[in-house]
């Protein structure tokens, strides 16, 4: 299974969180993030392969593993009350999950949701 995070600045710390909460969990998980969210793992002890920052273009190279049906789940913790200059890369990940059904968590509730489920049957 190949997971994909991303989290916006103000969001970066609960991903981190989220992430720790499904540590055991997530050894068996091959996991994707964008540069700064990548990075904010690894520091939490977490193993992930790091891409570009979003705004670098990290959220596109995300699109595209998305668009080539190369991830299982995108969670993206998005920070609705800040502005993002990058919006339209987010729009484009979003879209490209809706198009080749990719489940997206935009927020903790959703991913524990996903997460909780996907235990529960394996």
């Amino acid at each position: 299974m190949k997971l994909a995070v991303i989290a916006h600045d103000g969001k970066k710390a609960e991903m981190v969180a989220f992430l720790l909460e499904y540590k055991d969990h997530l050894k068996k998980v091959e996991i994707v993030a964008t540069g700064t969210t990548g990075g904010h793992a690894e520091r939490a002890g977490l193993h992930v392969h790091r891409f570009l920052s979003g705004p670098l273009g990290g959220d596109a190279q995300i699109a595209a593993l998305a668009a080539e049906k190369k991830l299982d789940m995108v969670f993206f913790f998005r920070d609705p009350m800040d502005k993002h200059p990058h919006e339209p890369d987010v729009q484009m990940l979003m879209r490209i999950c809706d198009v080749h059904n990719i489940p997206l968590a935009t927020n903790p509730a959703s991913a524990r949701l996903m997460m909780d489920t996907l235990l529960t049957k394996f």
